[in-house]
């Protein structure tokens, strides 16, 4: 019995690790004391491509709501904003991946975590479910991606 679920990407397989939670924003909750360590999940790696830089707007300790710009990731695809992923407080950033983000590109369910995070009336699913959220958006995310390529 395998401890994590494969989401098919074309070729690629996105471990999905199945003891944590996960945020319609693909990024996962491991819960970690009170809190919850937060970071991209497999999926969204591989969306970004080889993130180079990572940069925060908000300070640790910071009270954020649902969807509030709380950073910027750059990768060889893009610059993004990053959003909280849901109300909630932003306790600690990993202080490693401003120094080098590659932990996110390589070990992102471990040393790539993102940050510590307290959420407040979170919408957060179980693996199973968020495979199947996976499943039901993967057509329109290929023609996105598709439609990146050819800009």
């Amino acid at each position: 019995m395998s401890d994590h679920y494969i989401f098919l990407m074309g070729k690629y397989e996105a471990q999905i690790p199945k003891d944590r939670l996960y945020a319609p924003s693909h990024m996962w909750f491991r819960a970690e004391g009170a809190a919850y360590r937060v970071g991209f999940t497999a999926f969204a790696v591989r969306l970004l491509q080889d993130v180079y830089f990572l940069d925060w707007t908000v300070e640790p300790g910071a009270v954020v709501t649902a969807k509030q710009e709380i950073g910027e990731v750059e990768s060889s695809k893009a610059v993004s904003t990053l959003h909280a992923p849901s109300d909630g407080t932003l306790l600690r950033f990993n202080r490693e991946l401003m120094k080098d983000p590659t932990a996110i590109n390589v070990d992102n369910y471990g040393a790539g975590w993102l940050f510590d995070f307290d959420p407040k009336d979170a919408l957060l699913l179980t693996a199973e479910d968020y495979i199947r959220r996976l499943e039901g958006t993967w057509d329109e995310t290929q023609r996105q991606i598709k439609g990146q390529m050819n800009d």
